[in-house]
């Protein structure tokens, strides 16, 4: 009963016909506060919806006060892990809230991120097992955000260390990984590879073109990636629909970067 459960979620955040997802985190407010872009929930959730995302990515509090149902359905995921920009480190990722709190709320899976050579790697290790557990249990897709950060960690795009990041959350249980653009096809290949689930690539900080966002798309695509987990690029554009759009035309058409420019210039 839970792998069906689970397949039938997994479809509300996979196309069903490309097998490919564009996901959008909207989950910075409790990390980054009120910041461009999510100042007000109901209207950007409407806004990438419209754009053809698959899913979005909330914290329980936003869910609880409304905000899901707006615009055209989409796939919602819950994140169960956080912290803030201003406490004495970002990195320290903790239990925020549960698998059975998601499932109350209708979520349709849920996501936890786990900084790989942060200073509680252990306690974000085992969070991040007992998650998986609950998820086989209940049926839930199970989303791992995982990144290489932490002291020891000189350059968070190392090959090495994204592919480290991206196989530990396989290791532990993960329907789908996030990870970072190793910034070329044939390193993030190799990633793509030794991580037996399907990946999504992060967005990471606002870029400074609309061409940056659509080449680190159509890159990672090309490298074996299922998808796109992109928020402060999409959130923060100036017309978040739009560029939803055009990535959308990458992840789920095999559309080129200039066919996909060609939604921003609309």
């Amino acid at each position: 009963m839970s792998e069906a459960g689970k397949r039938i979620r997994l479809e509300r955040i996979i196309d069903r016909r490309t097998k490919r997802t564009v996901i959008v985190p909207m989950d910075h407010g409790l990390s980054m506060g009120p910041i461009q872009g999510l100042e007000n929930m109901a209207a950007i959730v409407n806004q990438v919806a419209d754009g053809g995302a698959n899913a979005v990515v909330l914290h329980k509090g936003i869910v609880r006060a409304g905000h899901r149902g707006y615009g055209r359905d989409l796939g919602l995921i819950i994140h169960l892990s956080g912290s803030t920009s201003i406490g004495p480190d970002p990195n320290c990722k903790v239990p925020i809230a549960s698998v059975e709190e998601a499932i109350s709320l209708g979520a349709d899976g849920v996501s936890v991120h786990v900084n790989v050579g942060a200073s509680n790697e252990e306690e974000q290790l085992q969070h991040l097992g007992e998650v998986a557990e609950s998820c086989a249990r209940w049926g839930m897709p199970l989303f791992a955000m995982m990144y290489p950060r932490g002291p020891k960690v000189k350059d968070q795009h190392d090959p090495a260390l994204v592919a480290h990041a991206a196989r530990v959350g396989a290791e532990l249980g993960a329907d789908i990984v996030k990870t970072v653009y190793t910034g070329d096809v044939e390193s993030f290949s190799k990633v793509v590879k030794g991580c037996p689930v399907p990946i999504v690539i992060a967005g990471g900080p606002k870029m400074n073109t609309d061409l940056d966002v659509l080449k680190l798309a159509s890159e990672a695509m090309s490298a074996g990636a299922i998808g796109v987990s992109i928020g402060r690029n999409i959130f923060q554009h100036k017309n978040p629909t739009a560029m939803t759009r055009a990535l959308a035309r990458i992840v789920h058409e095999g559309a080129t970067i200039e066919q996909a420019l060609r939604e921003l210039e609309r």
